[in-house]
């Protein structure tokens, strides 16, 4: 499978739509590539056959709209977009699994109602915040992407030392139900696989952040360093120590780390207290991921991270995500300035894609071609797609992009 219109006889593009017709011919010897090494080719700015067709993940409202829209109902999207473009499905030789570790807190907190007023629910989430969201969902929108879901945070689970070192209990990293119990059979298998697998954890500052609020975090940066040091050194060897036998014993295709440190414009911390408080965590981690054979070590960030880019670098961070434009992201300046430092993943404008027509194929145009030409780049949504994106206009755009990286 690829893994998750337009004209080509227009004269602007006289030149330019050649970068599929290379990837058509750019099959090894022997066949073509399997998915596995495909993605490492395409992100290690190698020569991938193909280019992986991951134009976007929509969310619920998103998918509810789709229906309505011509998507069938009880399909996966992805399933029915290969079938609307004319691709054929990739069969993995291999069985499918998962390592099934699990990062989070073990145990969590119980999910309870506190309060139900107004059209809105006062709730305990498995974190331990106290949330506040609409009544028009439930528990399972508050700490997934399963839709664009608002809410107001009312307290944090780490209020004091005594808050913390509770805490820190329930972050063993040989806790039952951390590792499955048939973990080594799983890692056997993924041995031999020829599809993609990594894992993702959160970066420093996303969990510190859980625990102490975003306010909380930014006021103890300055206000207790030291304390903020101890939680992050905590973190660091938890993941580490939670890391290791995954990589003894499989070699991943990449780790995800999540931190979400930035608004529209700007990083939320300074260069500074990067590379005070989270340096020591990459520093700790990037290397023994690298060591293990896995190639590409990404960070997911919303927001403008132009500020951050070249930190991330300096750590060996050697990909990120999703590149929102509509913060002030640049995928195009960004390849000027960095080279082949830094792969990316997205950086597709969604209000471009709602648009469709002219302004959508521009957008993909202006972005996709310059990169594919470098390579180290898989085309996508810059954010999760939401329901602005139309069915017609989200399969017009991804047969585009399936043109450009070699599936049509």
């Amino acid at each position: 499978m690829p893994w998750r219109g337009w004209d080509e006889d227009q004269p602007r593009h006289e030149g330019r739509v050649q970068v599929c017709e290379d990837r058509k011919g750019g099959e090894r010897k022997g066949g073509s590539m399997t998915p596995r090494e495909r993605y490492r080719e395409a992100l290690t700015f190698g020569k991938p056959d193909k280019v992986p067709l991951q134009p976007g993940g929509p969310r619920e409202s998103t998918l509810e709209a789709w229906h309505r829209q011509g998507l069938p109902e009880g399909r996966d999207y992805y399933e029915v977009l290969l079938e609307v473009l004319g691709i054929e499905p990739e069969p993995t030789k291999t069985p499918r699994v998962s390592l099934g570790v699990s990062f989070r807190m073990i145990p969590e907190f119980e999910e309870k109602v506190l309060e139900h007023k107004d059209g809105h629910y006062l709730v305990q989430d498995w974190s331990g915040a106290i949330v506040e969201i609409s009544d028009q969902y439930d528990f399972s929108y508050l700490r997934s992407a399963k839709d664009f879901v608002t809410r107001k945070w009312h307290k944090f689970p780490v209020e004091s030392r005594e808050d913390w070192e509770e805490m820190k209990k329930r972050y063993d990293p040989r806790s039952p139900g951390r590792f499955p119990e048939d973990f080594e059979e799983r890692c056997r298998i993924l041995k031999d696989r020829d599809y993609v697998v990594g894992i993702g954890f959160n970066g420093p500052f996303w969990q510190l952040r859980e625990w102490l609020g975003f306010e909380g975090l930014c006021t103890m940066m300055v206000d207790d360093p030291d304390f903020v040091l101890e939680m992050v050194e905590f973190w660091t060897e938890f993941v580490y120590r939670t890391l290791e036998p995954i990589l003894d014993r499989v070699e991943l295709d990449y780790v995800m780390i999540s931190e979400d440190m930035a608004y529209k414009n700007h990083s939320m911390i300074s260069p500074d207290m990067v590379r005070k408080f989270l340096f020591p965590a990459y520093k700790r981690w990037v290397p023994a991921i690298k060591e293990s054979g896995c190639p590409v070590v990404s960070l997911d960030s919303d927001g403008y991270i132009g500020e951050l880019i070249p930190l991330w670098i300096e750590v060996g961070i050697n990909c990120c995500t999703p590149v929102e434009v509509a913060a002030g992201n640049d995928i195009v300046e960004y390849r000027r300035l960095y080279g082949k430092k830094m792969a990316f993943t997205g950086g597709i404008d969604k209000r471009a894609i709602a648009k469709g027509g002219k302004a959508m194929e521009e957008e993909v145009m202006r972005v996709v071609l310059p990169l594919l030409e470098d390579g180290g780049y898989i085309p996508g949504c810059d954010h999760g797609v939401p329901p602005d994106i139309s069915w017609p206009n989200f399969v017009e755009y991804s047969r585009l992009l399936a043109k450009l990286t070699g599936w049509l």
